[in-house]
């Protein structure tokens, strides 16, 4: 009986070890942007769709939010940031290789905001999986890509906003 409780508490006591090595990153193409300039602010649509993905990623335990250092990528970053009291760190589009492995040195679920020819390229160095291309007006994908017991898993979602203007 001794040795059975042994080996039980030796299970559970390794346990979280294995479980912090689980961990999610959510990657999305900033939200729909003016056509104004070379560092335009997000439209209409697109701070609703940045509200939108904070509520979706409200339950997901997030504890880290980068961004690239633009206005389009900062503001749809901002409303989880804002949510979750955390601070946006900014990463270099032109390092992604080096992001990639930090994020996965890190170890914790994360949110990272990007372009539509960067987000592609980062969630396929994560993921090891090929990514299609976004083209200049998909703004809704949502990429997971899951890290379980050190092997990547890749979840593509389409966000359910459709955003209507007044006539």
């Amino acid at each position: 009986m001794k040795k059975f409780s042994l080996i039980i508490a030796s299970i559970l006591l390794t346990q979280p070890c294995l479980a912090s090595d689980n961990f999610t990153l959510y990657l999305v193409r900033h939200a729909e942007k003016q056509a104004d300039s070379k560092n335009p602010q997000l439209t209409q649509c697109g701070e609703e769709r940045a509200k939108q993905l904070a509520t979706l990623l409200s339950k997901a335990n997030i504890k880290s939010v980068y961004s690239t250092d633009y206005q389009r990528t900062m503001s749809t970053a901002a409303p989880l940031s804002s949510r979750e009291k955390i601070t946006i760190e900014n990463y270099n589009p032109r390092e992604l290789e080096q992001f990639s492995l930090h994020l996965k040195d890190r170890k914790e679920n994360a949110l990272i905001v990007g372009h539509s020819n960067t987000t592609p390229q980062l969630t396929q160095l994560l993921s090891n999986q090929k990514v299609d291309e976004l083209t200049e007006k998909e703004y809704q994908m949502l990429y997971q890509v899951q890290f379980i017991e050190g092997k990547s898993q890749l979840t593509l979602f389409n966000q359910p906003h459709t955003c209507t203007l007044p006539k």
